[in-house]
Formats: structure tokens, C-alpha cells, sequence
């Protein structure tokens, strides 16, 4: 059975390191981008099962990459998380609003993580099946 592929979109490089190390313990497959448009390159050629992504990055910020993801017939199914510092209402209501299907704050742990991703995943597939 191939491995769930999640692409994290963020321009913390030791961050990426770490949450792809943490998530691949948890037998995903993870890709990384530092800069929202390298994550709209990769999440078109590579699409992944699910998205990490932050809000705040240099030129294209989390929202701009949310909204674009969503818009683009290819890329819009799939599941995006943000995964920022920001705890401002105004932000966690703005995801929701351009599409994000969960948002959690930077300091959770790792085995968190693998526990959300897994419960959306598992939505999707049984959405998908119930669809067919």
C-alpha cells in the first residue's frame, strides 16, 4: 500500500526538517518547500495527500497560497492544514473561510500531528468511497 505523500509548505527550513522527520516516523512520505510559489510548483506536480502550510512567508503568504490552491481545479481537493504561529481569531477564521480544513499553532507536539492528518485522511478516502 503506498504511503500518504504530505507536502509542507514553509520558510522555516529547521522546521520542515523536523516535521518531516517527526511525520515520516509516522510512515508518511513528506516533501518540502520554503516559499509559497516552490509549494504551488510542487503541490501541482507531486500531489500530495495533504498540505502543511503556514501563514507567514516571504512573498506569497499562507492565505495567498490557500486561496490559489483552492482555485486551481488540480490542486483543489486536496486537504490543507495550517500550521502557524499565529492564534489570531481574524487568521484561524480567515483559513477556514478560504478553505483550510484544520489549524494548529506551531508548538504542538509531533504524534498531534500525525493524529490530525490521519483523521482527515481517513475522511477523505471515505468520502471518496462513499462517492463511488
Amino acid at each position: 500500500m503506498p504511503r500518504d505523500k504530505i507536502l509542507i509548505i514553509d520558510d522555516e527550513e529547521d522546521l520542515v526538517r523536523l516535521v518531516k522527520e517527526i511525520l515520516e516516523l509516522e510512515d508518511f512520505e513528506v516533501t518540502g518547500a520554503y516559499d509559497g510559489e516552490e509549494g504551488l510548483r510542487k503541490a501541482t506536480i507531486e500531489m500530495p495527500d495533504l498540505i502543511l502550510l503556514d501563514i507567514k512567508m516571504p512573498g506569497l503568504d499562507g492565505f495567498q497560497v490557500l486561496e490559489r490552491l483552492k482555485i486551481d481545479k488540480t490542486t483543489s481537493h486536496i486537504p490543507v492544514i495550517m500550521l502557524t504561529t499565529s492564534s489570531l481569531r481574524r487568521d484561524r477564521d480567515r483559513a477556514f473561510d478560504l478553505g483550510a480544513v484544520d489549524y494548529l499553532i506551531k508548538s504542538l507536539e509531533g504524534f498531534v500531528l500525525g493524529e490530525r492528518i490521519r483523521k482527515i485522511l481517513k475522511k477523505r478516502i471515505q468520502r471518496k468511497e462513499n462517492n463511488d
